[in-house]
């Protein structure tokens, strides 16, 4: 029996269409349980409201329950883990945080490769610091800070929350580029630390916005400039500190990764789902009131961005020769 032309043809086109037909299917059935967003931050700091926030507009819009699970510990590692060795299904996430790029500059003995291991789906937040100094301080730009410094040769204390810290790794950049000689005192916290910066213990600190604005609008500390490449919404008045050192950016980040291998329709999906979620105009300024800017773009560009700054951190983390705690 002889098959037609028309007939063959549509035999054929089926028979391209099938491979593709399971992917197609399982991208729209995802999500059919509930999905769990891991955390290495304990619950109530700006890592774990990201996560909440993101969780909470994910489960609006998929119909299924997006749960945050903290898992403190080992600067993010333990739950970095966790999500390595789980399933690649799209139903474990990893809030990735700037720890992720900043720990294999410091530990020699991760249990993972994270650039390997991990599936970049979709940035959420960038967040720059503001380069502060205690009133005392005579330069009111960076260039004149710069000459201060390096008429005071290990003269001036630079502040920051803790060692290997988002703060601290962005003064240890500026000591590099500008070539000056800071002391680094690490703290247990910000809070003590601008505490000491306002009483003149220190004389300059490298912060995240939300946690210095109060002292600026106060007058206990003068901010010099951000550490962003733009200006920061939250203080548009102050210039980069790249207008002054070209190239020099210090923000932290937060994002979505997931296990390796999981399939790219999914991946796609959550991609989809949080770039629409970070461009609402609510979700934005709920970002900016945590001194941040929305991170929009692809999966591969989310891990270009990681990957430099992994790439970067690694290369501070070596010149100031930083250890962990």
């Amino acid at each position: 029996m002889k098959l037609r032309r028309r007939e063959l043809l549509r035999l054929a086109g089926a028979g391209a269409l099938a491979p593709a037909l399971p992917s197609v299917a399982r991208a729209l059935d995802y999500p059919s349980r509930p999905v769990r967003l891991l955390v290495g931050y304990a619950a109530g700091g700006a890592a774990d409201i990201v996560a909440r926030l993101i969780a909470e507009r994910l489960s609006q819009r998929l119909g299924q329950q997006f749960i945050v699970d903290n898992r403190p510990g080992a600067n993010t590692s333990l739950a970095t883990e966790a999500v390595v060795q789980a399933a690649p299904d799209g139903y474990t996430l990893l809030l990735i945080t700037t720890s992720n790029a900043t720990n294999p500059g410091m530990y020699q003995h991760l249990n993972y490769d994270f650039l390997r291991d991990i599936a970049p789906v979709a940035g959420v937040i960038r967040v720059g610091q503001v380069m502060e100094v205690n009133p005392a301080v005579p330069a009111k730009t960076v260039p004149e800070f710069i000459a201060y410094a390096k008429a005071n040769p290990g003269k001036i204390n630079m502040a920051s929350g803790g060692i290997g810290s988002t703060p601290h790794l962005a003064g240890e950049l500026f000591k590099m580029m500008a070539g000056v000689d800071l002391v680094h005192v690490p703290y247990r916290g910000d809070a003590p630390a601008l505490i000491d910066m306002a009483g003149g213990r220190c004389q300059v600190m490298f912060d995240l916005i939300s946690a210095s604005i109060s002292f600026l609008k106060s007058g206990k500390l003068r901010a010099l400039a951000v550490t962003s490449a733009k200006r920061s919404p939250a203080l548009p008045d102050l210039p980069p500190i790249a207008d002054f050192l070209p190239g020099y950016e210090a923000t932290s980040f937060q994002g979505v990764g997931a296990p390796k291998s999981t399939p790219a329709d999914i991946v796609d999906k959550l991609n989809k789902e949080i770039n629409a979620v970070v461009a609402d105009a609510a979700f934005e300024a709920r970002l900016a009131d945590l001194g941040g800017v929305g991170l929009r773009g692809s999966p591969a560009a989310f891990a270009k961005l990681i990957a430099a700054e992994t790439d970067k951190w690694s290369r501070v983390i070596k010149f100031a020769g930083i250890k962990p705690q």
